[in-house]
């Protein structure tokens, strides 16, 4: 038996779209009737990953928001969120280094407005973001999980790590943006706590992704796949590279894998 973990953007679902396509859906269905677990692996918090995606096939367990979340069955087993303190300390630095970003919670997210915006990036976002009613960073609690942020120089992101680096860890996604999550949080921590919770060997684990911040994950997994459309970093660290997402890449993932022989 296989436990195996799918990012869900670039990986499970083409950019733009939240459908995963029927040899994808096949594939899955087939690998947990042969009695492997698949689990979701992904950065979005639970917010991001709705009905629309996890009805399409069933799936056994949500490992969220960079392992800042974990549920196994529709069971929430942890879920880590920032404390009030380190909310300030977040949002003072964000201020003082002109670093912008939306602030991701489980149940809402949060994000600038008007004088709060500092980037031209953000500003062309600024429909988006009033379309998706995200709302005032004045208005954020404690609870939310994590950040995706951007800095128009480097300068930005060096002074937020230079004075958070003892409560975040920076996951650099390219371009200026960056993913940022709880100290010791990443897709490897939730694969580590799954597989203890439900004691599975290491050598079980498999991890499928496509983009910089499944690193931890291929690492740390027993047997890594990248797909065919992953950055250049996933396909130099993956055991086997599939074929691009639009491209049956999981469906021959895991046929290469064998989970799809009876």
């Amino acid at each position: 038996m296989k436990i195996i973990f799918f990012d869900i953007d670039g990986t499970l679902i083409c950019g733009g779209s939240e459908l995963m396509s029927e040899s994808t859906k096949e594939a899955i269905r087939i690998a947990r009737s042969n009695g492997h677990i698949c689990m979701i692996n992904t950065g979005r918090t639970k917010r991001l990953v709705g009905e629309n995606l996890t009805g399409q096939v069933e799936f056994d367990g949500l490992l969220l928001g960079c392992g800042t979340e974990i549920e196994y069955h529709g069971k929430q087993l942890m879920h880590k969120t920032f404390s009030m303190e380190e909310s300030k300390a977040i949002l003072t630095a964000m201020k003082k280094y002109h670093v912008d970003a939306v602030l991701e919670g489980s149940r809402e997210d949060y994000a600038p407005r008007g004088e709060e915006v500092f980037t031209e990036t953000f500003r062309h976002m600024a429909r988006e973001i009033e379309n998706r009613k995200y709302d005032r960073y004045a208005n954020a609690p404690g609870n939310y999980d994590k950040l995706y942020a951007y800095a128009e120089t480097p300068a930005g992101m060096v002074g937020m790590k230079h004075d958070l680096s003892e409560i975040l860890d920076f996951i650099d996604r390219e371009q200026g943006f960056y993913e940022i999550v709880p100290k010791g949080y990443s897709k490897a921590t939730a694969i580590r706590y799954i597989t203890d919770y439900l004691k599975i060997s290491m050598e079980d684990t498999v991890a499928i992704g496509d983009s910089n911040n499944d690193l931890p994950m291929l690492k740390y997994a027993h047997t890594s796949i990248a797909m065919g459309n992953s950055s250049k970093q996933v396909l130099e660290t993956a055991d086997y590279i599939t074929t691009d997402v639009d491209k049956d890449g999981i469906w021959n993932a895991l046929k290469w894998l064998g989970v799809l022989d009876n």
